[in-house]
């Protein structure tokens, strides 16, 4: 397990990586041989977006959803930088897009890499009770985002309520 130190890095960025829990959840990657998986499968443009803009490094919040007890499960980081989904050109996939040739990708995914399981998660209850996270896009009405970027003093406050 990596050492997750209070003081944040001026020179990273952070995130929030949302998945279904009964799809791949912390408990996934956290078991997993390597630790390490990639993110595939986005197809919301803005989403997209924010994952082109992720660097090797970047803190990520992982987020379960569509689950019993919403909310942030564990710690990881991003692995790589972006690079195309592989799923988009295969007709099999459920991501497959037709659009997508090998020389005009249109969607990207990046590796992440398991950092830290919390004792007990940050439910979705907790941060909206929480009004100074109250700017988090994942708190917005409407929010549905699989990828967002959260503040680095939201990911401060996150991070010392669950260690």
């Amino acid at each position: 397990m990596t050492k997750v130190t209070g003081s944040l890095q001026k020179d990273r960025r952070y995130w929030l990586l949302k998945s279904d829990a009964d799809s791949f959840s912390f408990d996934d990657l956290w078991n997993s041989r390597t630790r390490t998986t990639y993110w595939d499968g986005v197809r919301n443009f803005q989403a997209r977006n924010y994952m082109r803009e992720m660097q090797s490094g970047d803190q990520v919040l992982y987020y379960h959803s569509s689950c019993k007890v919403p909310g942030v499960y564990g710690l990881a980081k991003v692995a790589s930088l972006p690079y195309p989904d592989p799923t988009q050109f295969d007709p099999k996939s459920p991501y497959y897009d037709q659009r997508a040739t090998k020389d005009k990708s249109i969607w990207d995914l990046v590796d992440i890499a398991f950092v830290r399981k919390f004792a007990n998660p940050l439910t979705l209850t907790d941060l909206r009770a929480d009004p100074a996270l109250k700017s988090m896009m994942l708190l917005a009405p409407g929010s549905r985002l699989s990828v967002t970027p959260v503040a680095e003093e939201n990911f401060a406050k996150i991070l010392k309520a669950v260690l």
